[in-house]
């Protein structure tokens, strides 16, 4: 019991030290890519090429001091980014990273991850009401909505995929699609999740939350020093989260495209890495080129067009797939 309790925390440590170091860097290409878009110089001063300058800014924030808004309720307003930065740790021990390669391996891995995503918009709304402030309290409000009317098209194209595949374990999903990617015959679905995802963690275009022109950086308007890096590193680990759950549900996890012997030989570990840091990629370019929805443009958005659309082609897929296994049976 206990060598089964220390071979978990070995785990659980392996899988976050490198997730804290990906957030980090994370945050450095996206600077450079960010920098190259727009024609300027990106972070190059600290370290060959700027390679310590996520390094620097952690040390900054580290040594800065804690300032606790006076009329604000301190214990909610301590908790919060606590316990932001522990559901997006949370959320990372049901995904797998290869065929059997996992922390827990939940046959109800997928409403685990869906379930630790929706309690995120408590963190939000715990940071905002306890800041005492109106513009921390109207950046939680908006993104509490935000992230409620993404989460119902984010759930009915989740429904689609658990329909092809009829479980909830990531691992099962991932296998399903040894023969086509999820995103072939779920293509609709597969952008609508991705867009989804943009509004989930607060990205551009649907940074509303954050919005600097009116809201003066949202609902962690009031926070400085550690607590704003502990939701700093929750939001950039949470499109990491994102990238990978993309990956899982509609690009085939750690299979390649085309099942040859050529790339039989490359190990799965490697598809994997180069799907995610192709849709973090594609995080940063929207970033970099789209402007930021006007707040009636994005509900609109959610409400009246991906929850329509979401939901036809949700009952177009089942009404195929019951089809097909009638006709099976009767065969």
């Amino acid at each position: 019991m206990l060598f089964l309790c220390l071979k978990t925390i070995l785990y659980f440590f392996s899988l976050i030290l490198p997730l804290l170091i990906s957030v980090a860097y994370f945050t450095l290409i996206e600077r450079q890519i960010l920098a190259a878009i727009q024609r300027r110089q990106g972070p190059n001063i600290v370290g060959f090429w700027g390679l310590l300058q996520p390094l620097s800014d952690g040390l900054k924030l580290f040594l800065k001091e804690t300032i606790l808004p006076k009329s604000s309720n301190i214990f909610i307003f301590i908790f919060s980014p606590i316990f932001t930065f522990g559901l997006a740790l949370a959320g990372w021990v049901a995904i797998p990273f290869g065929n059997g390669i996992v922390l827990s391996n939940l046959n109800m891995g997928l409403l685990y991850i869906f379930t630790i995503s929706s309690l995120s918009v408590h963190s939000v709304i715990m940071a905002g009401w306890s800041s005492n402030s109106k513009y921390a309290f109207l950046g939680a409000l908006r993104s509490a909505a935000q992230m409620i009317s993404y989460e119902v098209s984010m759930g009915i194209t989740i429904i689609s995929v658990i329909l092809f595949t009829g479980s909830l374990n990531l691992i099962d999903i991932v296998m399903a699609q040894k023969n086509i990617w999820f995103c072939i015959p779920l293509f609709p679905m597969f952008i609508i999740f991705f867009i989804c995802a943009l509004a989930e963690t607060n990205r551009h275009p649907f940074d509303l939350p954050e919005a600097e022109a009116e809201l003066v950086s949202g609902y962690n308007v009031e926070y400085s020093s550690m607590s704003f890096a502990l939701f700093f590193l929750a939001e950039y680990s949470n499109i990491i989260l994102m990238s990978t759950l993309t990956v899982i549900l509609f690009l085939g996890g750690w299979l390649p495209l085309i099942d040859c012997w050529i790339f039989k030989n490359i190990p799965g570990i490697f598809w994997f890495t180069i799907k995610i840091i192709f849709c973090m990629f594609l995080f940063i370019l929207i970033r970099g080129t789209l402007p930021r929805y006007r707040y009636d443009q994005l509900m609109r958005l959610g409400w009246k067009v991906f929850l329509p659309i979401s939901l036809s082609f949700l009952i177009i897929v089942s009404s195929i797939l019951l089809s097909f296994n009638g006709f099976i049976n009767i065969m």
